[in-house]
């Protein structure tokens, strides 16, 4: 097994805390927190479903650097603070795991401790698929 990897992508971060994007351990990559954080503003929108697109398309860009995609994610967890969020993730869902014979796991909690004007953050688990 080789050694853990810190994964990190331009105009993404924890905000200033020291915690990468992802890490990997060879095969294994799993994710922090990924939010919808607008990569060309560093501002997260107030609408739910410009977050959730930004959230899948910044947890996109991650798995690539990590040397992965959508098609090695194994389960997501995914956080909203409104039930409303569901919708506008499950839209974004479909079109990321579009064949319903080849998605991964997930669950989906209600979570009204994210912060300011978030309102959907998920992690994943997958493996490499490079």
């Amino acid at each position: 097994m080789t050694g853990r990897r810190s994964i990190e992508v331009a105009g993404f971060s924890h905000g200033g805390q020291p915690i990468p994007a992802a890490s990997r351990v060879g095969d294994l990559i799993m994710t922090g927190g990924v939010y919808g954080l607008d990569p060309a503003s560093g501002a997260i929108p107030d609408d739910v479903a410009e977050q959730t697109r930004l959230m899948f398309a910044n947890l996109g860009r991650i798995l690539e650097a990590g040397g992965s995609g959508f098609e090695g994610v194994v389960k997501m967890t995914v956080y909203v603070k409104v039930p409303e969020a569901r919708a506008a993730v499950n839209q974004q869902w479909l079109a990321a795991f579009p064949d319903p014979a080849s998605r991964p796991a997930r669950h989906t909690f209600q979570n009204d401790h994210l912060p300011a004007n978030m309102l959907v953050q998920c992690d994943a688990t997958a493996v490499a698929t490079e």
